[in-house]
């Protein structure tokens, strides 16, 4: 049998693969990668469209570190809580510290009658700022009278389905019906930021009502409106006489509820304002902004009656969204109808 022995120049053509052409050490894939070719109809980045990503990657890049922070406040708030209870004579627990504490004759009333003007999302903000309210009020040295009224609706629904436990919340007050049915006119004060009016000092006789609505400002000025209706005195809380804040002057329901059980025990406004409001808001004393701009003019803050944090990327709460509304907090309470001061 005879072995025939093929040179190279005897294979198929199709075989061959020249490197006519090519640089020498550069193989196909980086060749390839030289020449990169954009797809037919393919658009460049938006500069917007690129500030957003960069804001999502280097939140990416900062959820570590966001979470260390939030170990290390539950860690403090903890060992906070210890000491309280060790310096305690009698080595009362915290239910015990609950009971021992100086009740306040204030009522303080989260108005819920707004809910046919909210949407589910908002609803659910509302839903959450009340629970920080009563748990709040629950650990105060100086709890208030609590009540919700005008209780109903989408927000009794909502809390039915995911917060069953509220048919037992104790030391509160929870009722289907209007607040002006439940309480003398004379007693009652609406605290709205678009009110001319400024609260100085807290009459523990009165009740102040705060606006249960995060409508995103889309209802200016209904707070105020009702409170005029109604014919019942208005005022707004002196946030503009101490605070200047470089976000927008919104609070959140249970920013007003928790500044005023703050005050109730230091009866002092600023330390009430600066020992509630959120970092990100940049609260400064007024009387410092003022020294170094004279020229700016605060308006009078717009507290509480929208929430509008960004719900945690709409319900994250550590979301870029979030962070960036930053508490554009457009959250019922004080000063507004959608803004509790």
């Amino acid at each position: 049998m005879k072995t025939t022995n093929m040179s190279s120049e005897m294979l198929p053509v199709c075989l061959a693969t020249p490197n006519v052409g090519r640089e020498p050490g550069v193989s196909d894939g980086e060749e390839d990668g030289q020449k990169p070719s954009l797809d037919a109809g393919t658009e460049p980045i938006s500069k917007r469209q690129m500030k957003k990503l960069m804001k999502q990657k280097q939140w990416e890049e900062q959820r570590e570190l966001r979470k260390e922070k939030r170990k290390e406040k539950r860690k403090r708030k903890k060992l906070e809580r210890q000491c309280q209870l060790e310096s305690s004579s009698d080595g009362s627990d915290r239910k015990r510290i609950r009971r021992h504490g100086v009740h306040s004759s204030l009522r303080l009333i989260i108005d819920c009658s707004f809910d046919d003007l909210m949407v589910l999302k908002d609803i659910k903000k509302l839903h959450k700022q009340i629970q920080r309210c009563y748990a709040e009020n629950r650990r105060a040295s100086h709890p208030v009278q609590f009540y919700l009224t005008s209780h109903g609706g989408q927000l009794k629904k909502n809390m039915n389905e995911n917060d069953k436990g509220w048919v037992n919340w104790k030391d509160i007050h929870i009722q289907s019906e209007h607040y002006s049915e439940l309480i003398k006119k004379e007693d009652l004060v609406y605290l709205t930021s678009d009110s001319p009016n400024v609260l100085k000092d807290l009459d523990e006789s009165k009740a102040y009502v705060i606006g249960g609505l995060v409508d995103h400002n889309h209802h200016k000025g209904l707070t105020l409106k009702q409170a005029s209706s109604y014919g019942i005195e208005h005022a707004q809380l002196p946030l503009a006489d101490f605070v200047k804040m470089n976000s927008r002057k919104v609070l959140a329901v249970n920013h007003v509820f928790e500044i005023i059980l703050e005050f109730l025990e230091t009866r002092d406004w600023q330390e009430a304002f600066f020992t509630i409001l959120p970092q990100r808001k940049g609260a400064v004393p007024a009387h410092k902004a003022s020294e170094n701009s004279p020229q700016d003019q605060q308006p009078r803050p717009e507290a509480g009656g929208s929430s509008s944090e960004g719900e945690q990327s709409k319900n994250d709460p550590d979301s870029p969204q979030r962070e960036e509304q930053g508490q554009q907090s457009n959250q019922p309470g004080v000063l507004s109808e959608s803004r509790p001061q």
